[in-house]
């Protein structure tokens, strides 16, 4: 049967909150008091899928992965009539698909998410008013309607359609649902919710206006510490994102998770911390995974180059070239510019690091009284243009933004730096949230046409995100 008790919800709402062994410790109870109960064998698979997610540690890996195969042919013992029956088979192999993503395993990953796709909108049929399947079926035909063009052969090979419309509508059922189902899982709704407001739909103010309303616990909830912080970070909330992971709850209940000081050590960079280096070398000396790793040890060469300190800038940015990988366009511009062996100009790291942060006006300060023609080579004028164009752009002056977006599309069109593609990017929003579609569609366009810059992928994500969104997709 699957019975999802006042105990399971305990259990469920500890792990959610990566209070890990507290969240097992539940399901033991409750194993022993109801032993023909499935639900705690299904969310005993969160338990591993967070811990594999966020630490990567392949030992650890290699000893949970038969756990998949096991519990998916217990969830095959329950009732057939309940949506639990159809709903907890998709979740799990949904989540052994994200794991296989960072073990290097991408194919088995596809076929899984496809797996998952058709085995929810089965249960969709089967039962309509079972609000979690909108949850996630929701979320995959938003990530499904904007798959660059470099990889669109694999959702046709898959058979896989998407929509950014309808796939919020979805997420959003989910998110305003009262319905017992809904209830059930509404934490993990606003963690959906959050990542593909931002990412996708580009709606910074909208994830905010959510994390306000609902009253976010990011306190004791550690994974909701790590959402803000993180989105925080991807939208110059430095500021924020600090304050959210130092006032969180220390307990040793909680999970350890490294990727906490990659975060943090790249929000304090951004505020150009002394101590950020201490945390992104904390990250690269612990982590045992691949992601993220040459960015951080990117940022870390930084951190020491903008201090002076040469010696230990160089010795981080060797190590580039022999540890992580590779799967990230964060992670291959690290790669790329290690092996270039230039050193970016310092004041413009400098503003970059505040930029990002959202620190403005003091990243505006050091651009102060300088000009095109003080920079020496083309990709640092083309760099002095972009980050004047973005920091007009964060403070709404919206015409000296496109001043300089314009010169810096133009002049870096046909250049292997991400500036002139993500010009266009900014140039996409600016024209869209003033409702000129026209002028939106041309600027997305013209960031999708860029070719060989980096960051290719993820710019064009979102360049036709914003397509699909102004054309009512």
């Amino acid at each position: 049967m699957y019975d999802f008790t006042p105990r399971c919800q305990q259990a469920y709402d500890a792990i959610m909150q990566l209070r890990i062994s507290t969240g097992l410790q539940i399901l033991q109870e409750e194993k022993a008091a109801n032993p023909n109960n499935l639900i705690p064998y299904f969310l005993e698979n969160y338990a591993d899928f967070f811990q594999l997610f966020f630490n990567e540690d392949p030992a650890f890996y290699a000893k949970r992965k038969k756990m998949r195969a096991e519990r998916l042919t217990l969830m095959e013992e329950g009732p057939s009539d309940s949506p639990f029956y159809l709903y907890t088979q998709a979740a799990i192999k949904f989540q052994w698909a994200l794991v296989k993503v960072k073990f290097g395993e991408k194919w088995d990953a596809v076929w899984e998410i496809r797996k998952t796709y058709t085995i929810l909108k089965e249960n969709q049929k089967k039962f309509p008013s079972f609000v979690p399947n909108n949850l996630m079926v929701g979320a995959l035909q938003t990530v499904f309607g904007t798959i660059p063009e470099g990889y669109k052969w694999i959702t046709n090979i898959l058979g896989l359609r998407g929509s950014i419309k309808q796939g919020m509508q979805n997420v959003q059922l989910a998110v305003d649902s009262n319905a017992p189902s809904a209830l059930l899982f509404k934490e993990e709704s606003y963690y959906y919710y959050c990542y593909l407001k931002l990412f996708i739909e580009n709606k910074p103010e909208q994830v905010w206006q959510l994390v306000h309303d609902k009253q976010l616990d990011t306190k004791n909830n550690y994974l909701f510490a790590l959402m803000v912080a993180n989105l925080s970070m991807n939208n110059q909330k430095a500021l924020q994102g600090i304050k959210v992971l130092t006032e969180r709850n220390h307990s040793p209940e909680y999970l350890d998770i490294t990727y906490e000081y990659y975060v943090l050590g790249q929000l304090k960079l951004a505020r150009l911390d002394d101590d950020a280096t201490a945390y992104l070398e904390k990250f690269v000396s612990r982590f045992k995974g691949r992601f993220y790793v040459k960015e951080a040890l990117q940022r870390l060469s930084w951190g020491h180059y903008i201090k002076g300190n040469t010696a230990e800038a160089n010795k981080y940015r060797a190590m580039i070239l022999t540890r992580g990988g590779t799967e990230t366009d964060a992670d291959k511009q690290a790669l790329k510019e290690a092996k270039a062996g230039t050193w970016p100009n310092v004041l413009l790291l400098r503003v970059r690091l505040l930029s990002d942060g959202g620190f403005y006006p003091e990243a505006l300060k050091l651009l102060q009284g300088k000009k095109a023609a003080d920079f020496a080579t083309t990709p640092e004028r083309l760099e002095y243009a972009y980050r004047l164009g973005r920091i007009y752009d964060e403070m709404n002056y919206d015409q000296n933004a496109i001043g300089m977006y314009e010169v810096t599309a133009r002049l870096g069109a046909n250049r292997s730096e991400y500036f002139a593609a993500r010009s266009c990017l900014q140039l996409g929003y600016i024209y869209e949230k003033r409702g000129d579609k026209t002028a939106a569609q041309l600027w997305f366009q013209k960031c999708l046409d860029m070719e060989g810059h980096d960051y290719k992928n993820s710019l064009d994500q979102r360049a036709k995100s914003g397509i699909l969104r102004i054309n009512g997709n």
